[in-house]
C-alpha cells in the first residue's frame, strides 16, 4: 500500500466501537468508508459513525496553553508539537468483511495497529447487478461520492415495503421521482401514485412526463387534464363500503347500515344515503349521520332533486370505468399518477384506497387460483403516511387496506412505498414489516429513535450520523443489502437528463 493511501490507523476498541487515529491532514469524516486490507487479498469495510479529539498532553495543560495565546502571552505553540501530539479520533464499526468467498458480516477485529485508507470503487467489487434494478443514486463515503451506482431489486424491495422517512426539505419527493424515473426505463412494476401536490408528473417543469418511455408508461389523472392525461372522475357506483374501513370513523351501528344499504341497492347505496331514502333496520337519525360522512368525505349533495359532485371528482354518471382501468394499467406495468392537490385529504385516501382494495383483491384471488405468478408486482406510493399508518388512526377507525397492504400485501405481490415525517406514530408491527428504510436527513431525536429501533440493521451509533445528513444524502437499510448503505442522490433535473446508467458499471444490490 502506497503511503499517500492511509487515513489513519487502529490502535484499540472492541467489535462494535474500534478506534483509530486519523493521519495528519486526511481529514476522516463522519460517514466515511474506510477499508482495512487483511492476508490473502481479504479486507474489512469500516464505517467512521463518531469524531473524537485525541492528545497526548493533559487537559488542563492544553488550556493553560491555549489560554497564554488567547490572551497575546508567547508567540508560539510550536512546542506542542501539534502532529504528534494532537490529532483526531475516529469510532468505526465494522460493516463487511470481503474475502474470496464473497462478503459476509464481520465476526473478527481488525489486527492491532493496521493501516486504514479511503475505501474506492474496486472495494465494492463483490457486489453485483440485480436482476430489476431500482436507482437510488452513488455511494457516498462522508461527503465524497464514489462513481458506483446503487441500485435494489425493485421486485424484492416493493413486495417487502418501503418507507422514506426524513424532515421537510431534505428531498424526499426529488428521491421517489429518481425512483419512479427509474422504474419507467422497463415495464416490470405496476405504480400508483397519489400526489397531493401534483409534483411528479411536471405539467409545466421537468418531471415523468418527459420520460422517453413516457408514452407507454405513464398514466396521469387530474381534474384538469393537459393534453394527453385523463380526466379524474370516479363513479359512485365504484364506490364499496370496504373502501371506507379504516378511513372514516363508523360507528358499529352506521356500519351495520351501511352494509344494509349496500344490500338492498347494490351499487346504488351511495346515491340512496344522498337522497335520504329509508329503509327497514336504519333509524333517521343513523340515515342523517351517514349523509353528513358522504357529504364530507366524498363533497356529494342532494340538492333540487339530484345528485350534485361539488369537488369535480365524484360523479353519478361519469367514471364508471376509472378504477378498473388505473388497476388494468398497474398491471400492466405503467406508473399511474393521480393528482389530488385539488380535493380533500378524504378524498384522496378513499381513492386511493379503491384502488388498492380492488388490486389486492385481484392478486389474492389469482394466488387462490394459482396465477399469482402471472401478475407484476405493484406498488403503491403515499405521502404523509400517517394519515392511514398512525397507531393513533389504526385505534380509532380500524385497519385499513393501507395497514392490510404493509403486513399481509408480500404475500400478494403488493407493496407500499411510505413516506413520513413522523416514523415514530407508526406502530412498531407495520414498521416491522416494512424491510427498506430509505433515511434522509432528520433532526428529530425522537423520529430518529424510531427509524433505528426498526431498521434492517443495527444503526444504533448512527445516531448523529443520521441527524447530519445533508439534502439529498441518505442511508440505505434494507434486508436485501450487505450493510446500510450510505447514498447520495441524484438532483431529479440532473438525472433525468442523463442516460441510462451502463450495464457496465459496478452497481449495488444484496
Amino acid at each position: 500500500m502506497e503511503e499517500l493511501e492511509i487515513a489513519g490507523q487502529i490502535i484499540g476498541g472492541k467489535v462494535a466501537n474500534i478506534l483509530l487515529r486519523e493521519k495528519s491532514g486526511k481529514k476522516i469524516e463522519l460517514g466515511d468508508l474506510l477499508v482495512v486490507d487483511e492476508p490473502d487479498g481479504a479486507y474489512l469495510i469500516l464505517q467512521v459513525y463518531d469524531l473524537e479529539y485525541g492528545s497526548q498532553i493533559p487537559q488542563t495543560v492544553r488550556e493553560l496553553a491555549a489560554g497564554l495565546k488567547l490572551e497575546g502571552y508567547g508567540p508560539s505553540l510550536d512546542f506542542l508539537e501539534p502532529h504528534l501530539r494532537n490529532y483526531v479520533m475516529a469510532k468505526v464499526k465494522a460493516v463487511a468483511f470481503v474475502s474470496k468467498g464473497g462478503a459476509k458480516i464481520p465476526k473478527v477485529l481488525p489486527s492491532f495497529f493496521s493501516n486504514v485508507r479511503f475505501i474506492e470503487e474496486k472495494d465494492l467489487s463483490f457486489l453485483t447487478k440485480p436482476p430489476n434494478p431500482v436507482y437510488l443514486g452513488k455511494i457516498r463515503s462522508g461527503s465524497k461520492i464514489l462513481d458506483f451506482d446503487v441500485f435494489l431489486d425493485g421486485e424484492e424491495m416493493l413486495t417487502h415495503h418501503v418507507l422514506v422517512p426524513a424532515t421537510t426539505g431534505r428531498g424526499k419527493s426529488n428521491l421517489v421521482k429518481v425512483m419512479l424515473w427509474s422504474i419507467a426505463d422497463h415495464k416490470k412494476f405496476g405504480m400508483l401514485v397519489l400526489d397531493p401536490h401534483d409534483e411528479y408528473y411536471g405539467r409545466s417543469v421537468m418531471g415523468l412526463k418527459n420520460h422517453p418511455n413516457a408514452k407507454d408508461t405513464i398514466r396521469y389523472y387530474t381534474v384538469n387534464p393537459p393534453p394527453g392525461a385523463s380526466t379524474l372522475v370516479i363513479n359512485l357506483r365504484s364506490m364499496k363500503p370496504e373502501h371506507f374501513e379504516g378511513l372514516v370513523d363508523f360507528s358499529s351501528t352506521q356500519q351495520q347500515a351501511i352494509r344494509l344499504y349496500h344490500r338492498q341497492f347494490k351499487y346504488d347505496w351511495i346515491e340512496n344515503i344522498i337522497k335520504g331514502t329509508e329503509i327497514e333496520g336504519v333509524k333517521s337519525t343513523t340515515l342523517t349521520v351517514l349523509q353528513r360522512i358522504v357529504r364530507v368525505n366524498l363533497a356529494v349533495y342532494f340538492e333540487e332533486g339530484q345528485i350534485v359532485c361539488k369537488n369535480r371528482v365524484f360523479s353519478d354518471s361519469a367514471g364508471e370505468a376509472t378504477i378498473s382501468t388505473i388497476i388494468d394499467d398497474m398491471e400492466d406495468g405503467k406508473i399511474v399518477i393521480v393528482d389530488t392537490s385539488k380535493i380533500s385529504d378524504e378524498a384522496e385516501l378513499l381513492i386511493g384506497s379503491a384502488v388498492a382494495n380492488e388490486i389486492f383483491t385481484r392478486h389474492q384471488d389469482a394466488k387462490a387460483e394459482g396465477k399469482l405468478d402471472e401478475k407484476r408486482t405493484v406498488g403503491i406510493i403515499i405521502e404523509e403516511a400517517p394519515r392511514v399508518l398512525s397507531a393513533e388512526r389504526l385505534a380509532k377507525s380500524g385497519n385499513n387496506i393501507y395497514s392490510k397492504v404493509a403486513r399481509e400485501g408480500r404475500k400478494f405481490k403488493v407493496g407500499l412505498v411510505a413516506i413520513t415525517q413522523l416514523t415514530s406514530v407508526i406502530p412498531r408491527d407495520v414498521l416491522t414489516n416494512i424491510n427498506t428504510k430509505i433515511i434522509l436527513g432528520n433532526e428529530m431525536a425522537t423520529e430518529r429513535h424510531a427509524i433505528i429501533e426498526s431498521a434492517a440493521q443495527d444503526l444504533s451509533a448512527d445516531d448523529r450520523t443520521i441527524a447530519s445528513l445533508d439534502k439529498g444524502e441518505a442511508i440505505v437499510s434494507s434486508i436485501f443489502t450487505r450493510f446500510a448503505v450510505p447514498v447520495q442522490i441524484p438532483l431529479f433535473e440532473e438525472y433525468a437528463k442523463t442516460t441510462k446508467p451502463s450495464d457496465k458499471k459496478i452497481v449495488f444490490t444484496g
